[in-house]
């Protein structure tokens, strides 16, 4: 159960067996950038096919969030993980386009999309 206290929260899912997802909420800043740290190198760690991280319910993206999505990406990609981050509320994806990671980042519209790109490999 998600720490009530806490600013974000980050709660994993599959969506196939080597699929994680990591369905985000709150605020992600510097005080609870954590939450979402530990998750993504776990399941970079565990040799996942790729890894989804859910914004959807991001009320606030800071730049600590930013970073951490940075290096959950990086670590992904040099592990051979596919990264791929859902984002459509103007709270994900305005800091995301603004500092120009929609370059670096896959971004998705829903979830229905991760899973249509999933379920059919």
């Amino acid at each position: 159960m998600p720490d009530p206290t806490a600013l974000a929260t980050v709660v994993a899912d599959r969506i196939a067996p080597d699929v994680a997802v990591l369905h985000v909420s709150g605020e992600l800043d510097t005080t609870s950038s954590g939450e979402l740290t530990g998750p993504l190198e776990s399941n970079v760690a565990e040799g996942q096919r790729a890894i989804v991280v859910d914004l959807g319910g991001v009320k606030f993206l800071g730049s600590a969030g930013l970073e951490a999505l940075v290096l959950g990406q990086q670590r992904a990609s040099q592990a051979g993980v596919e990264f791929v981050v859902v984002a459509s509320s103007r709270a994900a994806l305005r800091p995301i386009e603004a500092t120009g990671l929609d370059a670096v980042f896959t971004i998705l519209g829903s979830m229905d999309e991760a899973v249509e790109r999933y379920s059919a490999k």
